[in-house]
């Protein structure tokens, strides 16, 4: 699928109205709502299963399969409240917000520069945090989630659709050959992302999963 379906109608629309403002194509927008609410539900589930938790320190959540995929060894882990109160809260407004700017691009908005910034850095802040969060995951705590993986996914795919658009749009100062490969290949970035993630997973435990 090339990128420059996911976010057709942004450089069409980017001299309509108010020149300092930038829109977004309706596939575009629906990358965010979807993306949003993968990441949103993973954050509802991860919460509901914590407060479970701290009720009944017995209580195996749903996803905790095997020794590996095991949630429950995350959900008790330190860096599982990192900021001093349970990490997917964070994510039940992060994500939310994600989905209010996908609902807003679908009804016609458009938002300056410095607000795609924002999303742009907020985005940027997620796969960093997702980054420290995997490593931990994989070298530290030896355990997967399998609701954080897909807020992993989530996560990685809305940064770099987000970061592509706002290359293309001028917001971001790039080179022309860098715009015209994000307008034709932006989802290789997080297919490279997401599967160099695999990999480590795969060779993590690969004794595990060939055992």
């Amino acid at each position: 699928m090339k990128s420059a379906a996911v976010d057709d109608v942004s450089s069409s629309r980017r001299e309509e109205g108010d020149p300092g403002t930038v829109g977004g194509g309706r596939a575009f927008a629906l990358l965010l709502i979807i993306t949003g609410a993968a990441g949103l539900l993973a954050a509802w589930v991860i919460t509901i299963d914590k407060f479970k938790l701290l009720e009944d320190p017995g209580f195996t959540p749903g996803c905790s399969l095997n020794p590996v995929v095991s949630c429950g060894n995350i959900m008790k882990s330190e860096q599982a409240s990192v900021f001093g109160f349970p990490n997917p809260m964070l994510g039940l407004v992060t994500y939310s917000v994600v989905i209010a700017i996908g609902m807003g691009l679908l009804a016609g908005a458009r938002y300056r520069g410095w607000f795609w910034l924002g999303l742009n850095a907020g985005t940027l802040f997620g796969v960093g945090f997702c980054t420290w969060l995997q490593y931990q995951s994989l070298y530290s705590i030896n355990s997967l989630c399998l609701w954080c993986c897909l807020a992993w996914v989530g996560t990685i795919v809305m940064f770099w659709y987000v970061t592509s658009h706002n290359i293309r749009n001028g917001v971001l100062p790039a080179p022309s050959w860098l715009r015209g490969f994000l307008g034709e290949f932006t989802w290789l970035l997080p297919a490279l992302h997401i599967g160099i993630i695999g990999m480590l997973i795969l060779t993590r435990w690969w004794d595990f999963w060939t055992g």
